[in-house]
Formats: C-alpha cells, structure tokens, sequence
C-alpha cells in the first residue's frame, strides 16, 4: 500500500474497508444475455407497479370494447347479443392486444427522450439487451389483457368450443402477432421525436387495419373492393385463426399467414431498430 492509500485509511476507517473490500472480493461473473434481458423485462414491470396507471389501457379500455360493441350493435348486426359475442369476443381479442403493443414504442421513445438510453449505453453489456427486454416485459401486458377479454366474454356467456386448449392456443398466436408488431413501434419510437407522437401516429395507423378487418362485421357483408383488402388485411387473419382455435376448428391457412406475418415484422424491425439505437 501506498503511503497516500496509508494516509486515506488512517483519516478515514470506512474507506479503509470498502477499499479492502474491493480489493479482496472476487469480482462476480457478468451475467448472461439472456439474464440482461431478463432484467431489463422486470424492469418493465417494475414501472407497472410504480405508476399503475399505465395499466388502464389493458384493464379498462379492452372492457368498455366489449360492453359497447356487443350491447349497442349485437341486435342489429347479428340479430341478438349472445351470438354477436361468439362472433366479436376473438376480435376484439386481437383488437385489445394490437392497441397495447403501441405502447412498447411510446415507453423506448420516453427512455430516449429522458436520456436513459444513454445511461443504458453506457453499461458493460450486450447492446440490444434493453430493447429486447422491454419487447420480452411488454408481452405480459399482452396476457393480462388476453385474460381480461376472455374471462370477461365468458361472464357474459361466451362459449368456446375449442376447449382450454383452444383459447390458450388463441391467446399464444395473438401474443406472437402483436411481439411481432411490437418491433415496428420501436422503431417508430426511436424515429419521432415525442411520446405523444409515437401515441398518435401508431393509432392513426393501427384505426384502418383493425376497423378494415373482420373483427366487427363478416367481408362477405361489404362491398366488392372493400372486402377484397379485408381478405388480405394480416389482422383478419389472425382474427380469423383466433376464431377458429376458440371454435376448434382452426383454419390453417389463416394460422400459417399469421405466423409468417408475426416472423416478417420481427425480422425487419428488429434488426432495424437495434441499428437505429446504436445512432441514438
């Protein structure tokens, strides 16, 4: 020891110890990528407890669809509520998850815009373990408005002839399709400049794919065109499959399109969006 660390020691004795400490203790493993991106997802989560506002649009809003949607419009669009419901409760499934998956690029842009991403950046650690993690933390939003909407729809009489199995499969494929998507908001988050813009631009393009679809009415009831773009539109596949799980009998056409669709969004976005975190 030096004689300037000696005189340290001697004034103070608690820098003595944490100096010995330091000196002495083995330094602890750097955790794995998987453990960093773990961590990064309680993060997540930990912000849910902290401010459990931001549970509203997974609790609240996915309810006030339901009501709204299968009392106001169930007797004129299918002649009855109860039938409406096991028509609209799988769409509104996927209407209720997409809206949530927004959020994933509204909370990247608030790290952004508040400097915790230069914080983060800063860390010994494997770069894109803050954007995976909070993509891995958001899908338990994903769930716990999944089993909002379907605890919900079976208190007001929904039935699902595909069994336990057949909406837990509808759940895991909607989940999938909305981590997918999740990436493209990412992006958007890292592109704009404010929350509120991410907010505002992910809605005002997620309106017309979902209100275009077949979650609310069948395409056989629009007109021509606008059934044509209903039939491809990738959500009414996947509101499709969601229907078909729930009723055991699953078209696996509208599976495999939801899938591939859910792989392609992963495979562009998020290698697009860990190159535009590494400019930030």
């Amino acid at each position: 020891m030096s004689a300037t660390e000696t005189t340290a020691s001697e004034r103070s004795p608690e820098l003595a110890q944490v100096h010995a400490a330091l000196v002495a203790g083995e330094r602890p493993p750097q955790p794995g990528v998987i453990a960093q991106c773990l961590t990064f997802g309680w993060r997540g989560m930990l912000k849910i407890k902290h401010v459990p506002e931001q549970l509203i649009d997974v609790t609240l809003t996915p309810v006030l669809f339901l009501l709204m949607f299968t009392y106001l419009f169930g007797g004129a669009v299918a002649g009855s509520t109860g039938d409406y419901l096991q028509f609209l409760l799988p769409g509104m499934l996927v209407q209720s998850v997409l809206f949530v998956s927004v959020y994933s690029g509204v909370a990247l842009n608030t790290d952004k815009t508040k400097g915790v991403v230069d914080r983060f950046r800063s860390l010994p650690i494997w770069r894109p373990a803050p954007l995976v993690g909070a993509v891995v933390g958001d899908s338990v939003r994903y769930v716990v408005a999944s089993v909002i909407v379907v605890a919900l729809g079976f208190v007001l009489g929904f039935h699902a002839d595909g069994g336990v199995v057949g909406v837990l499969a509808a759940v895991a494929i909607v989940a999938l399709f909305a981590f997918g998507l999740s990436w493209a908001f990412t992006t958007l988050g890292l592109i704009m400049r404010a929350p509120n813009a991410v907010m505002n631009t992910g809605f005002m393009l997620l309106f017309p794919l979902i209100f275009l679809s077949n979650i609310f009415v069948a395409p056989e009831t629009l007109p021509s065109w606008l059934e044509a773009f209903v039939d491809v539109n990738p959500i009414s596949h996947l509101t499709t499959s969601a229907r078909g799980l729930m009723a055991g009998d699953a078209d696996a056409g509208s599976i495999a399109v939801s899938l591939l669709t859910a792989a392609g969004l992963t495979a562009v976005f998020a290698p697009l969006t860990v190159r535009l975190y590494r400019r930030v």
